[in-house]
């Protein structure tokens, strides 16, 4: 059950190309008591702060512009076995192979919608230990 979850303390590695959207989900976090890491906007910038580790799991902002994707990115964190969900404006039906199972944090968004992915985030982390 994820509603006695807390994220209180939670470290999020956020990679997004959209300044609002990425500020936005900075003071959303913060009302959780979660710290965001980063956020990255674009592969070179993911990479970077995935080899550097010190979060718990990622939201990943799919398409990252002029036809760029996350795919490497969540490649990365699936081999580390970090847990991620991929923010986008559609289901995980459009996700490529291997992903059609990640969680998808549907944009518009609202603050409810990132609680949920994130405590299912946290319960899949818990559940790999």
């Amino acid at each position: 059950m994820t509603s006695d979850i807390s994220l209180s303390n939670l470290r999020v590695l956020v990679v997004e190309d959209e300044a609002l959207i990425a500020m936005l989900l900075e003071d959303y976090l913060g009302e959780f008591g979660a710290t965001i890491v980063g956020p990255a906007s674009n592969l070179v910038d993911g990479h970077r702060l995935i080899e550097s580790g010190g979060f718990d799991v990622a939201l990943l902002d799919l398409n990252l512009g002029r036809g760029v994707t996350s795919y490497d990115l969540a490649t990365e964190l699936a081999n580390r076995s970090v847990p991620f969900a991929f923010a986008f404006g559609a289901d995980s039906y459009s996700l490529q192979d291997p992903f059609k199972s990640r969680p998808v944090l549907q944009k518009p968004f609202a603050l409810a919608d990132l609680e949920r992915t994130l405590k299912e985030l946290v319960a899949a982390a818990r559940a790999d230990r």
